[in-house]
């Protein structure tokens, strides 16, 4: 009673990642040659009927300028509102588990009698860089009005649920409400309404993924072409918001500017002498290489002369040169500088970088991150997944948006670096691979935030009886290193491995999951996550919780869903908890294999 008391006290706020909010029409659209209309309201992303019958119209609808961000002179789309804004993108018989989201989540919630005001969705138009968010729609402003009610409506502070560009979002926001809140206030306001954030498949240090997709385009299994998705992809500031960037590179205080209105600035990166004395900015291998005809200085950017000075002086005419780029040239607009002769999307792309990020005035997004002032800190990502980290482009030979193709892609997987032609390159593998999106380097840097002692731990993520536990307590970690755990692994079993601080900062936790093959997309709809956020959070709140973190030595099942049969010994497993007790509909015996108590029952063995 009392452990449910406190619960009706929390609130949920989630924000979705990059392409996760609905959008609908603003505005009366004629599509010719097409039985199909935009009127308000009707769902734009994603409406895969008006998506394959009227592409062009539904093209309007989505393309943003790339230069001001504004909509399209006949067609305007805004995000939806509330969690069916979230939960599916394209609700049907045929598409609608393809683009679920948030359902199984909000789904487990109520499993567990979570209330309807204490999940609350706070979905945001991802094509907008971070600060038209706030001059378009007010985002931020109205995150924090969020906020604010949630603790006047439940009584207590909220968790935060981020996945993906999410956790890009909500970093943007605690560095807006330092310049919105009195200094002496702000660590107060945060310990009041939030008691912890769960960033889920944050991009830390960016994606790779973000550079295919504004060199080449990228699909996402949507019924269109590469070119069109660049096109697409190209006009949307938010693009940039996932570039990769370097670890060794941070940007100038940007507070003083602020008692300097009307001046122009840019956010020029600081690197230490490690961007330069080491390979590749940090990652695993050279990001970008491109064969260009020649290479040539412009009028507006002479800096690129000096640096092909060396190039063109060896180079015959004509013969294609291969130009490589790190992660910092990337962010810092190396890249979309030397190809401005190339690529008339170029200048866009700058434009777009030094306005929205490199002159943000409130933070360049394109810097490493710190750990957020945040009371409890919980870092959840998948590891152990083929990954893209590195691309080699050439000319097509045909005009934009399709004159770039991709010659050889390097993937980061189990420790190591394959290229997909089999040419030979140089690099440095990570410890492990990342999520099939997000590189290892990018989801891992987390671990920065952990203290000098951490406690790691290694269970099997299916329910089990502790048999397959791994401990070791008080590792050592030093500031800057990755931390490895150096476990066995049993074949054909998928772990997930806790780094839990032992020292951190009185009155504050730090966190990091890794799971084995978690998909970066599909990360929120796995049980395996929702059951150990579920009995953290449970165990937080429990007036006569022991521990500083929830004990992982073994793990029952707490749904009937969980409970299934056991064809080897002819009964339900795990019999200390489920039971065979048959139901009108059931089809196969696992079905008929339920809890024998209450969750609130099982739960008690956590504390």
């Amino acid at each position: 009673g009392e452990a449910e008391f406190d619960y009706r006290k929390l609130s949920g706020i989630i924000i979705p990642g990059f392409a996760s909010t609905q959008l609908r029409a603003w505005s009366v659209l004629d599509c010719p040659y097409s039985p199909f209309d935009f009127n308000p309201l009707d769902s734009v992303w994603l409406d895969s009927t008006k998506l394959f019958s009227a592409v062009n119209c539904w093209l309007k609808c989505m393309l943003l300028d790339p230069y001001n961000q504004t909509d399209h002179p006949e067609c305007k789309s805004r995000p939806d509102s509330g969690l069916s804004a979230i939960t599916e993108l394209d609700p049907g018989y045929i598409t609608g588990p393809l683009s679920s989201i948030w359902k199984e989540w909000v789904k487990w919630c109520v499993d567990f009698g979570i209330e309807a005001n204490a999940i609350i969705a706070v979905p945001y138009d991802w094509r907008l860089p971070p600060s038209m968010l706030e001059e378009r729609d007010l985002y931020f402003h109205k995150l924090k009005l969020t906020f604010e009610i949630a603790l006047k409506l439940r009584g207590g502070p909220s968790l935060v649920f981020a996945h993906s560009m999410g956790n890009n979002v909500f970093r943007y926001f605690l560095e807006w409400l330092k310049l919105e809140i009195a200094p002496k206030h702000y660590i107060q306001w945060l310990d009041k309404h939030i008691h912890a954030y769960f960033a889920v498949g944050a991009p830390l240090l960016g994606s790779t993924e973000s550079v295919r997709a504004t060199l080449s385009g990228t699909t996402s299994g949507l019924p269109i072409t590469e070119g069109t998705a660049r096109l697409m992809f190209n006009s949307f500031a938010a693009s940039l918001w996932l570039l990769p960037f370097s670890k060794y590179c941070k940007a100038d205080n940007v507070y003083w500017k602020h008692f300097f209105e009307g001046k122009a600035h840019i956010n020029r990166q600081q690197c230490d002498e490690m961007e330069y004395s080491s390979d590749n900015s940090g990652w695993p291998t050279t990001l970008v290489s491109i064969e260009v005809p020649t290479v040539r200085g412009t009028d507006a950017y002479p800096s690129i002369m000096d640096i092909t000075e060396d190039i063109t002086s060896n180079m015959e005419c004509g013969k294609p040169t291969l130009l490589s780029f790190s992660a910092r040239e990337v962010s810092d607009g190396t890249l979309f500088k030397t190809m401005l002769d190339y690529d008339p999307q170029s200048k866009a792309l700058i434009h777009q970088l030094e306005k929205y990020y490199q002159g943000d005035p409130v933070l360049n997004p394109l810097t490493p991150w710190e750990r957020p002032p945040i009371k409890n800190v919980f870092c959840i990502y998948g590891i152990d997944t083929k990954t893209e980290v590195g691309y080699y482009f050439a000319p097509s030979g045909k005009p934009y948006p399709d004159n770039w193709i991709i010659t050889d892609v390097i993937y980061e997987f189990e420790r190591s670096l394959l290229s997909r032609s089999g040419h030979s390159f140089s690099g440095k593998p990570n410890n492990s691979s990342g999520d099939g999106t997000v590189s290892y380097n990018s989801l891992s840097w987390c671990k920065q935030w952990l203290g000098p002692k951490v406690n790691i731990t290694r269970t099997p993520q299916a329910e089990h009886d502790g048999s397959d536990l791994q401990t070791r307590m008080n590792a050592e970690h030093h500031h800057g290193e990755d931390l490895f755990p150096n476990m066995t692994r049993a074949p054909h079993v998928k772990y997930i491995t806790y780094y839990e601080d032992a020292e951190s900062i009185p009155g504050w936790r730090t966190a990091v999951w890794e799971l084995d093959k978690a998909n970066h997309r599909n990360i929120v709809r796995m049980p395996v996550v929702m059951r150990e956020l579920w009995l953290e959070m449970w165990h937080d709140m429990h007036p006569h919780s022991k521990s500083k973190f929830v004990t992982k030595a073994f793990r029952g099942p707490l749904r009937h869903e969980d409970c299934h049969w056991d064809y080897a010994k002819a009964r339900c497993a795990f019999p200390e908890f489920c039971e065979y007790r048959y139901t009108f509909g059931d089809v196969h015996l696992g079905m008929s294999c339920r809890l024998k108590y209450s969750s609130t029952k099982l739960l008690r063995q956590y504390l």
